[in-house]
């Protein structure tokens, strides 16, 4: 635990602006490193020789790798993308999860070490609140909102996974994928046994679209099939719990099932 204080505590520091050695600088060398090689490829060793430092020498500044990678995912997530709030919750959704793809091309290496337990720092948390803010300002449910961010997450890191893979792999061997798959002719020869592979193989359905404009297109059809749902029964469901309200023969809808719904709606817009 006392690890996990000291990693928050490098995190959310002040910027240190002193010339010379730096955790920023240090963090600068260890971004083009990863860049480069992946999370696979970096060490202390090759960040130092990068600066043109000693080993020990980091370790003044940046306590350990593990530390290091903190401050890197911290780094590159900079500023949330621009937001037009006055757009549809569409838009301004997708444009979110755009940027945070340009940032995931740009360092594939973010998607390698996830982690329900990566420690987030200012950056980070900018991030995930501006996405939350979009989902909040829907009718989806408070449960619902962090699922979808989740959700979204998890699809952004496993598309960067893909592209780290693929590098790698050619990275490893010299060979690119299509040079790979090209020479498997023994392979090939057998798939006449599965008709229904052969049959999409022969109708182009391997010519595949663009993965992540797919898998964008469909997730925020999922999450716009939800919020339709919502917008439907919003008078008849908590907005809190989304359990069902009974509704008063006359006057004012409630918005929710109970008292404690109501308390805890108004304790979470207080924070």
């Amino acid at each position: 635990m006392t690890q996990d204080n000291e990693r928050v505590e490098l995190l959310w520091r002040d910027e240190d602006v002193r010339p010379g050695l730096s955790p920023e600088r240090v963090v600068a060398a260890a971004v083009e490193v990863a860049d480069a090689e992946g999370l696979a490829g970096l060490s202390m060793r090759k960040v130092a020789e990068h600066l043109g430092f000693t080993t020990m020498s980091l370790y003044r500044h940046v306590p350990s790798r593990e530390h290091l990678v903190d401050l890197m995912r911290d780094a590159v997530l900079d500023a949330p993308a621009p937001d037009d709030t006055g757009a549809p919750w569409r838009e301004r959704l997708e444009a979110a999860v755009r940027h945070g793809w340009e940032l995931r091309k740009r360092h594939p290496w973010l998607a390698e070490e996830r982690s329900t337990r990566h420690l987030p720092g200012p950056n980070a948390l900018a991030q995930y609140e501006h996405l939350l803010s979009i989902l909040a300002s829907t009718p989806l449910l408070p449960a619902e909102v962090v699922a979808a961010a989740g959700l979204l997450g998890r699809f952004l890191d496993a598309e960067a996974l893909a592209l780290v893979e693929a590098a790698r792999a050619e990275r490893d061997s010299g060979v690119s994928d299509e040079e790979f798959w090209g020479a498997r002719d023994g392979l090939w020869s057998r798939m006449s046994r599965y008709p229904t592979l052969t049959a999409l193989w022969e109708t182009g359905g391997f010519e595949q679209p663009d993965p992540f404009e797919f898998g964008l297109a469909l997730v925020l059809d999922g999450v716009e099939l939800r919020i339709a749902q919502r917008e439907g029964t919003r008078d008849e469901t908590c907005a809190m719990c989304g359990g069902p309200i009974e509704q008063p023969a006359s006057g004012r809808p409630r918005a929710y099932c109970s008292r404690s719904c109501q308390q805890r709606a108004y304790r979470s817009r207080k924070r």
